[in-house]
C-alpha cells in the first residue's frame, strides 16, 4: 500500500490494489481516501478512465 500512496503524492490520480485471497478492492485516489471494495464483481475505471471497466470474474 505504501507504493501506491507514494504514486498518488506524485500526482497519479487512480490506483487499485486487488487482494485476490481476501477478495477486497483497495481504491486510492488524489484526495487521498481509501475506500474498500468488498468482493466486487466489476472495476470502474470511473472518471479518470471514462468507459473501463474490469470483470474480474477472472481473478476470483
Amino acid at each position: 500500500m505504501w507504493v501506491l500512496a507514494q504514486y498518488i503524492n506524485n500526482g497519479t490520480k487512480l490506483g487499485w490494489l486487488i487482494d485476490r485471497k481476501e477478495r477486497k478492492i483497495y481504491i486510492y485516489r488524489s484526495d487521498n481516501k481509501i475506500k474498500e471494495l468488498d468482493n466486487p464483481s466489476t472495476l470502474s475505471g470511473e472518471d479518470i478512465l471514462s468507459g473501463f471497466v474490469l470483470d474480474l470474474s477472472s481473478i476470483w
